[in-house]
């Protein structure tokens, strides 16, 4: 699948010098200050975070590729819950190589599944998660309403989103293959005293393969958290456990950034982000509850070659 223009509109590109090469350097900071980085975010001199807390990565040794389960969903849809279930299930059974994202929205937005009113009152919603769901009721005619979703946005039958029917059989096809083409890893420094957090990746594009441009997002999910939901028999449950809640993009970015020649070093890209860490959806602060997946894509296919994990605290 082609991206369209409407896509490539939530696209950007930056412009980044960096430093020359040599045996060690991971992650070199740029001379000149990455206008993205947020550095009142540093409780301190910032040329101390440069200094001393900057990242190097050591060798990524992992040899496995990672699978994303986007869970499309709503407070008020009844086959919901199940389809949840499912995920979270995919989930526990590979805890370290299957990550869920519950992203409410529906083929246009905000459908009736996702609105509030005096019985559901919490707004699961975010601009990034809508703007995402909008395009691919667009522009994907397996995203027919909820619950669905895209396992890694592999096509199968010609379509992205598949039904929760799919997800089993799709993961173990995608575990069982392990056809890692792109590695990832990341560090993130987080300081309580401003909320703010600095999140550092690698990128390195093994597969040689791969010629097509690669795009880069970040989505900042809450962990669990206990809220309204209708159950499959039309009940109201109060104290359902919403997991891996999509709160919002870094950068409010819906599809992220292509990944240039300037995010290059020694072979291999560096993105840079700082972001506030959001309270949760029901008004306090937990940056324990807080996490962030990160995962490179095609963005000619849209498949999504690794995704990771990142805890904030």
């Amino acid at each position: 699948m082609k991206i369209s223009a409407i896509f490539l509109a939530f696209t950007i590109s930056l412009g980044m010098f960096f430093l020359p090469s040599c045996d060690r350097i991971s992650n070199p900071y740029p001379p000149v200050v990455n206008l993205e980085l947020d550095t009142t975010l540093y409780p301190g001199n910032w040329s101390n975070y440069v200094a001393n807390e900057w990242p190097t990565f050591t060798q990524n040794t992992n040899t496995n590729r990672n699978i994303l389960i986007e869970d499309f969903t709503g407070h008020k849809c009844i086959f919901c819950p199940a389809a949840a279930d499912l995920a979270h299930q995919l989930h526990e059974a590979n805890p370290n190589r299957v990550y869920v994202a519950s992203i409410h929205a529906g083929v246009d937005g905000i459908g009736d599944f996702q609105t509030v009113d005096a019985e559901y009152t919490l707004d699961f919603t975010n601009p990034d998660g809508l703007a995402i769901g909008t395009w691919f009721g667009q522009n994907d005619g397996g995203f027919i309403g909820n619950p669905r979703g895209p396992v890694s946005r592999v096509s199968n039958g010609g379509v992205i989103f598949q039904s929760p029917g799919q997800w089993s059989s799709m993961t173990s096809t995608l575990l069982t293959e392990n056809n890692l083409k792109v590695n990832l890893q990341s560090a993130l420094n987080y300081y309580p005293s401003t909320k703010g957090a600095f999140l550092h990746v690698e990128i390195d594009k093994i597969d040689p393969t791969l010629t097509n441009e690669l795009g880069i997002v970040a989505y900042v999910l809450e962990d669990s958290l206990v809220g309204d939901q209708k159950m499959s028999d039309n009940t109201h449950n109060y104290n359902y456990v919403h997991r891996d809640i999509h709160r919002k993009n870094l950068n409010n970015m819906p599809f992220g950034r292509p990944l240039t020649a300037a995010d290059l070093n020694n072979g291999k890209y560096y993105v840079n982000y700082s972001f506030v860490v959001p309270n949760q959806l029901d008004g306090n602060y937990n940056a324990e509850n807080m996490h962030v997946l990160i995962y490179v894509y095609d963005m000619s296919t849209l498949e999504i070659y690794q995704v990771i994990k990142q805890k904030i605290q």
